[in-house]
């Protein structure tokens, strides 16, 4: 079963991306912020990994540079999931190593076609 790794400091987001990927048939798990994220990074092996860009203790750009340094995960694809969308951020977030980005809010199908058409790469 494909792995998701969800990063996002709001319950409820964490929950309505659980609920529409878990409905598509993917493994999800929830991370707090971009140290927890990091942690579970760590812990088990994730083929896809949604983070949003601002949260408390780490961001998102910061995890994604810590997750690109690390062998196992230079080719995971990593989806910006936030309400930020500024072309200055979305730069950050592709020179960091960002593969996609998505915008909140969002609904659950369009969520399910982006983490399908990324996985399918």
């Amino acid at each position: 079963m494909t792995a998701i790794l969800t990063v996002d400091d709001s319950a409820s987001i964490r929950q309505t991306i659980k609920i529409a990927l878990t409905g598509a048939g993917y493994e999800v798990t929830g991370a707090t912020d971009g140290i927890d994220g990091l942690q579970h990074a760590a812990n088990a092996r994730y083929d896809l990994i949604i983070t949003d860009l601002n949260m408390p203790n780490m961001d998102g750009l910061t995890m994604i540079r810590e997750l690109r340094k690390k062998p196992s995960y230079t080719g995971v694809p990593i989806l910006f999931l936030t309400t930020e969308s500024s072309d200055t951020a979305k730069q950050q977030a592709k020179a960091a190593g960002a593969t996609g980005w998505l915008t909140k809010p969002f609904d659950a199908g369009s969520l399910v076609r982006v983490v399908q058409k990324v996985l399918a790469r």
